[in-house]
């Protein structure tokens, strides 16, 4: 698989990833058996750059993944996890103090002494301007609890905002076909400070997946059912913020660019691999097939320049009145 860096980030990732949070909570139940094959199909396919956060079925996610790296000692992979996400979203609770609790919590989760990546786990919008947070991260590098940190951000503001700090190392983003916003100012800006891309919910919560209809329905305990209008958690989380109805339409006139061969998800993701800003993309996967298909998508030949284009008319046309000017 095609390897990429950042410069504040320092270490070469498989261009595509992993994303954790299925295996964790909120998008019904997967059992830790099948969790362990989706991570370790993943990693014969070349993924290397594994996501995850503290608050995914409130350390599960961190737990498995801790798990897999032992039963894979011998290889070296990136783990980026989250943290802010398990108390009350005000500033107040972005402190030196829980940081390190939180710290020791993911480090005991995932068993290693240094967290590869820890990204702020879209902290409300003040935090972003406080220096004592930062100071309090660069403490954590320092003491060598953390080897780098970077930012999970909603909006492209925030994602402006974390990129001027000197010590960021990555920012983490809505991006895909039906999210295209941070293409004008995000990557270019990423690009220039050195800063890692990494692209998250690129398949829209499944919509991208091309797999959904009218008549889909998801468990009570899915967030594609209980975060539809943004009851738990920023709307644009689930199906990227598009209205569902809207978002079927979207992919039905995107299904005729695919190339021979290639799925819809596959064709999603090479979208997002073919942006050289973007260091790598996390899709996430229920089982070992899944996790094998997106992977594959790194082999796809580049699209061709009519068929970008070809998407951004349908998001411009569909998608951009819903989604642009939101986040």
């Amino acid at each position: 698989m095609e390897k990429r860096n950042a410069r504040r980030l320092g270490r070469e990732v498989g261009v595509v990833g992993l994303g954790c949070w299925q295996l964790g909570a909120d998008w019904g139940r997967v059992d830790e058996v099948d969790a362990l094959a989706v991570l370790h199909a993943a990693a014969d396919t070349g993924v290397t750059f594994f996501d995850t956060a503290d608050v995914y079925g409130d350390g599960r996610s961190e737990t498995l993944v801790g798990r897999f790296l032992r039963e894979r000692a011998d290889e070296r992979f990136v783990v980026a996890t989250k943290m802010g996400r398990r108390v009350e979203q005000v500033p107040e609770n972005y402190t030196r103090e829980n940081f390190r609790a939180w710290n020791d919590r993911s480090r005991a989760n995932l068993g290693v002494d240094t967290l590869d990546l820890v990204q702020l786990h879209c902290p409300p919008t003040p935090v972003y301007s406080r220096d004592e947070v930062f100071d309090a991260l660069d403490e954590l590098v320092a003491d060598k609890r953390i080897a780098a940190y970077g930012v999970s951000v909603e909006r492209v503001d925030e994602a402006l905002a974390a990129i001027t700090r000197p010590g960021v190392a990555s920012v983490q983003i809505i991006l895909n076909a039906l999210r295209q916003k941070p293409l004008d100012q995000v990557l270019p800006a990423a690009d220039e400070a050195g800063v890692a891309i990494i692209a998250r919910v690129p398949l829209a919560s499944g919509l991208l997946s091309g797999r959904y209809t009218a008549a889909t329905t998801f468990g009570p305990d899915d967030h594609r059912t209980f975060n539809r209008r943004g009851e738990a958690f920023d709307v644009g989380e689930t199906f990227a913020g598009v209205p569902y109805e809207v978002g079927l339409e979207a992919v039905e006139r995107l299904r005729p660019l695919l190339p021979a061969g290639a799925t819809m998800a596959q064709f999603a993701l090479r979208w997002i691999v073919d942006l050289p800003q973007v260091t790598v993309v996390i899709p996430g996967a229920r089982n070992a097939e899944q996790a094998r298909g997106n992977a594959a998508a790194a082999d796809l030949a580049p699209l061709e320049e009519q068929v970008r284009t070809a998407i951004r008319e349908v998001y411009d046309d569909l998608i951009r009145p819903h989604v642009h000017d939101r986040w």
